[in-house]
């Protein structure tokens, strides 16, 4: 059932990239096609962080038909087909995973992180990268691109001994940014404060916690508190602008206190 239905979502892509089909479709590329992919992916993160399962099965559909898309793309261009990805990344994992296809047993997975990363070194030799983070995407958001790099260059023995050096550092990058800031050294200013940044993506790593994942909460908790007293001053019959500043942060505190209260029950 499932081959069938993915053969009807390729037959769909076909007809709205043929003679009568969709002129939208008909001239996409796969370039432009990645750009809806990687929105689409942000869609899907949303709704796993929301935990509704009809929200995540329609943006997994929409992931999917982006994948789909572009391997007819490349069908079209007589490159590959869909079928031949799916074996190529079959054949890939089943490589990657020694320990279950084959011989190998690991009992932690530390040791199966270590082995993959083992795995993709030997299988990246013959290739032309001349450093570790060659292979790490430019075009991830800086956050993420931050934590990869941290975690690759760590792997190479380049690393703090634990994390009580990695908060001294951003100390001492925190001192540095205010002694810019304080100077009215603007770039210097944020040329610091992107060192700031670089070292608490490291003392996320060190505390195994991913930065995106933290700061992603983090936004969407203080979302929902400013909704709340945003909701507060429209019950009392005032505007945000016409409150005092000490009175806003007296209806935020209130806020996070109901939070703890609530959390505890």
């Amino acid at each position: 059932m499932t081959s069938e239905r993915f053969r009807d979502l390729i037959q769909l892509i076909q007809t709205l990239r043929g003679p009568d089909g969709c002129p939208w479709d008909k001239k996409q590329t796969p370039r432009s096609i990645a750009l809806y992919l990687i929105e689409e992916i942000y869609e899907l993160v949303e709704a796993i962080e929301s935990g509704n399962s009809d929200n995540i099965r329609e943006e997994l559909g929409d992931v999917l038909f982006q994948v789909f898309f572009i391997a007819e793309l490349f069908r079209e261009g007589g490159r590959f087909d869909i079928g031949e990805v799916a074996l190529r990344t079959t054949k890939k994992m089943i490589g990657r995973h020694p320990h279950v296809f084959g011989a190998d047993r690991l009992d932690s997975s530390e040791a199966v992180r270590e082995r993959w990363h083992k795995i993709k070194r030997h299988e990246k030799k013959s290739t032309e990268t001349k450093s570790v983070l060659d292979s790490i995407p430019v075009q991830l958001p800086a956050l993420m691109r931050a934590y990869r790099i941290s975690e690759r260059v760590a792997r190479e023995g380049f690393d703090w001994e634990d994390i009580a050096g990695v908060m001294e550092k951003v100390e001492e990058e925190w001192a540095e940014f205010k002694n810019a800031q304080r100077a009215d050294r603007r770039e210097q200013a944020a040329m610091e404060l992107g060192d700031v940044f670089f070292s608490l993506v490291n003392v996320a790593r060190f505390a195994h916690i991913h930065p995106e994942t933290v700061l992603t909460g983090a936004i969407k908790k203080f979302e929902c508190r400013f909704k709340e007293l945003e909701k507060r001053a429209a019950e009392r019959g005032v505007t945000m602008e016409s409150r005092s500043q000490a009175e806003l942060d007296r209806i935020w505190e209130q806020i996070k206190t109901e939070e703890d209260i609530n959390r505890d029950v």
